[in-house]
């Protein structure tokens, strides 16, 4: 569990570096880029520990970036939705649970 909390917040940082300066069009590119770099420093100080423990705790790389995966898609969605004010659509929905049908093999015995 504590390694899919600090994924979560992981994410959450990466979602907002990644993808935050899009509500920000005027502002030029190279202070978007430093203001980006400055938000992945503190995605990084909770995904190295994820993958650490997540390692630790029994997962395997395969799985702990398929639990990675999963969770920027649900971070990301949510962001897209509430932040962008984009439409989640249909075929989004139907990708995802492709996505978590993988899930499902990933981590089947």
């Amino acid at each position: 569990m504590r390694t899919v909390i600090l994924l979560l917040i992981s994410n959450t940082f990466m979602t907002f570096a990644w993808y935050g300066h899009l509500k920000f069009e005027n502002v030029p590119l190279w202070k978007v880029i430093l203001v980006s770099w400055g938000i992945a420093f503190f995605e990084y100080c909770f995904m190295v520990p994820a993958n650490r423990f997540g390692a630790q705790e029994g997962f395997t790389g395969f799985q702990l970036k398929t639990i990675q995966e999963v969770i920027t898609l649900t971070v990301f969605s949510l962001f897209a939705v509430f932040i962008l004010k984009e439409p989640l659509r249909w075929n989004y929905l139907v990708s995802f649970l492709f996505i978590l049908g993988a899930v499902y093999f990933m981590f089947k015995k």
